[in-house]
């Protein structure tokens, strides 16, 4: 019976031991400390940017559908500007994205005074 006692004690030790090795210095849980979301607080400006982000895409490719349609309507080239202007308007959606999110650097040359202001080329 003493032994088992025993094990249990040396069992209990190395439990403790383990704990304080992944618990951090103030208390705070190793897995805790690995989550790269740990501080951050969600605010409504998430929900925001993916409602702009979505708004975006689905503008570039109504528009886009709305041209071709339009222009099929008056030229009569039934189904191919609705394709073509589709594809345009996707690619221009994508591209909307992209630079909205900050993928995609926006155009660095600024008209300045009427003059093309290229002192970032410098």
């Amino acid at each position: 019976m003493s032994d088992e006692n025993h094990d249990d004690k040396v069992l209990n030790e190395r439990l403790e031991k383990l704990r304080t090795r992944l618990d951090g210095p103030d208390g705070e849980r190793l897995a805790d400390r690995a989550d790269p979301n740990r501080g951050v607080k969600r605010t409504g400006g998430d929900i925001s940017k993916a409602l702009k982000l979505s708004s975006e895409f689905i503008a570039g490719v109504v528009v886009g559908g709305a041209l071709g349609f339009g222009f099929d309507s008056l030229l009569g080239t039934s189904p191919w500007g609705l394709v073509v202007f589709l594809l345009l308007g996707f690619a221009a959606a994508v591209l909307n994205v992209m630079r909205a999110a900050g993928f995609v650097a926006q155009n660095d040359l600024r008209l300045k005074n009427g003059k093309q202001d290229d002192t970032s080329a410098r």
